[in-house]
């Protein structure tokens, strides 16, 4: 159990039943307006965050998560990646790769991201926005990445929506990074109040693939 990844999120992760389970759906992961207090803090909501550090980690490859994701005002779900080994340095130096991540209130609307540079003073946030040409983020679809030693691609049900080109000794994605699935309420992606009618809000996994040559 832990509190929120930071970014001023407001929901508290937890592996309750109720948070985190699977169906015949796939994996889920469920946001709930639910107190409760943890180290002297209060928090109004749960939800679920997973990692695959130390299970599972790649360096270059095709990834493929296939997931529906909630809508709602306030209703944050993320796909993405951090590195194994901090070979750089502490966040923001070894990086970060955003699959996906989606704002809840704009159903048709996701963004890819890489996250970089030599300190928190100069970070750099490379972002990619797409819109869906077919249906929601509340409808299955595959959201892919991949990553050679020269590029990174951002792709959505086998269209490439954006690329980013890689340089050695400034973009540091040349080391192994591991899976984040995550379901945020609140924080400062979407600065917005949190529309609780939206609750319990379900992100749901059914399938991940990787694939190296």
């Amino acid at each position: 159990m832990c509190p929120g990844w930071g970014n001023g999120e407001q929901q508290f992760y937890t592996d309750h039943a109720n948070n985190l389970y699977i169906d015949e759906f796939g994996l889920n992961l469920c946001a709930r307006r639910e107190t409760i207090e943890q180290d002297g803090r209060v928090f109004a909501y749960t939800s679920a965050r997973l990692d695959t550090k130390d299970h599972l980690s790649f360096c270059y490859g095709k990834l493929i998560v296939r997931a529906k994701c909630p809508v709602g005002q306030g209703v944050w779900p993320a796909i993405w990646l951090l590195p194994q080994e901090q070979a750089y340095g502490p966040w923001p130096a070894s990086g970060e790769i955003d699959i996906m991540e989606a704002k809840g209130r704009l159903p048709q609307h996701i963004s890819g991201t890489l996250h970089y540079g030599k300190d928190w003073d100069h970070k750099i946030t490379d972002e990619f926005s797409y819109q869906l040409e077919n249906g929601t983020i509340n409808e299955f679809h595959d959201y892919a990445l991949e990553w050679d030693a020269n590029s990174i691609r951002w792709l959505v049900d086998g269209h490439c929506f954006a690329e980013r080109s890689l340089q050695p000794g400034i973009t540091p994605f040349d080391e192994p990074f591991y899976l984040v699935l995550n379901l945020a309420v609140g924080g400062w992606y979407d600065n917005v109040a949190v529309d609780e009618a939206a609750l319990p809000a379900i992100m749901t996994v059914s399938g991940i693939w990787l694939y190296q040559s």
